[in-house]
């Protein structure tokens, strides 16, 4: 059994890097960025070759949206579902908005995620916390401005009345303090997938691998366990 973990906008692997090891207690550990397509049928599509046999799938943010797509696309090949810090929401017209406006400039010229962009997915106490605002803009730089045009240009249309068709076991992990994503939203994922289970993390904002990764861990590992078969 593998453990596969997509992370989300303008997030690269090294999202994961703290929880990398533990994982692999539970079989080789496959962190994947969304480099590819642009939509999320797209996105999940390019990931498809790189996936093993059989695989518990972890997704964070907008990978929440591609975790569920391959969910939706292979499910015998899914174990089990994690969704960490997502939505089943389509974006607003105010949020298409907003990233799109962000494309004036050609990709060439992309510096990295803003710093209010950055703080606004950050506990407050990590807002001024030069290290962690580096850590999330060295992600978004490694990715590359052509990356950042495409995931920025993508309108997500939600899939609230498809999540009846993931019949996999399911995790919804949320954090206390996201700015970016509400506990309404949590609560349409959970009604909307038969039988999920829920967990929060306390003192994180929308980054959870980043600022809470202990916490993270542990929810993940209790939750593999469980739905790992022999």
């Amino acid at each position: 059994m593998a453990v596969v973990l997509i992370s989300g906008f303008m997030a690269d692997e090294t999202l994961w890097d703290d929880l990398i090891a533990p994982l692999e207690d539970f079989g080789p550990v496959i962190p994947l960025a969304l480099r590819e397509g642009e939509t999320i049928e797209e996105m999940a599509t390019a990931l498809l070759p790189r996936l093993p046999e059989r695989f518990h799938l972890a997704g964070f943010s907008m990978g929440g949206y591609v975790a569920r797509e391959i969910a939706r696309l292979v499910p015998e090949k899914v174990e089990s579902l994690m969704l960490i810090a997502t939505s089943a929401r389509g974006d607003t017209e105010e949020m298409i908005r907003q990233r799109r406006s962000a494309l004036k400039s050609p990709p060439e010229r992309f510096k990295g995620l803003s710093r209010p962009a950055i703080q606004s997915s950050l506990h407050p106490d990590l807002k001024d916390d030069a290290q962690m605002l580096a850590r999330v803009r060295d992600m978004g730089l490694r990715l590359g401005g052509h990356v950042f045009h495409r995931q920025s240009a993508l309108a997500r249309s939600g899939d609230i009345d498809q999540l009846s068709k993931i019949t996999v076991p399911t995790l919804i992990i949320s954090a206390d303090a996201d700015m970016l994503r509400s506990e309404e939203e949590q609560d349409e994922l959970q009604y909307g997938i038969r039988g999920a289970d829920r967990a929060s993390v306390q003192g994180s904002g929308h980054m959870i691998p980043l600022e809470q990764p202990r916490a993270l861990l542990s929810l993940m590992k209790s939750w593999l366990a469980k739905n790992t078969t022999t």
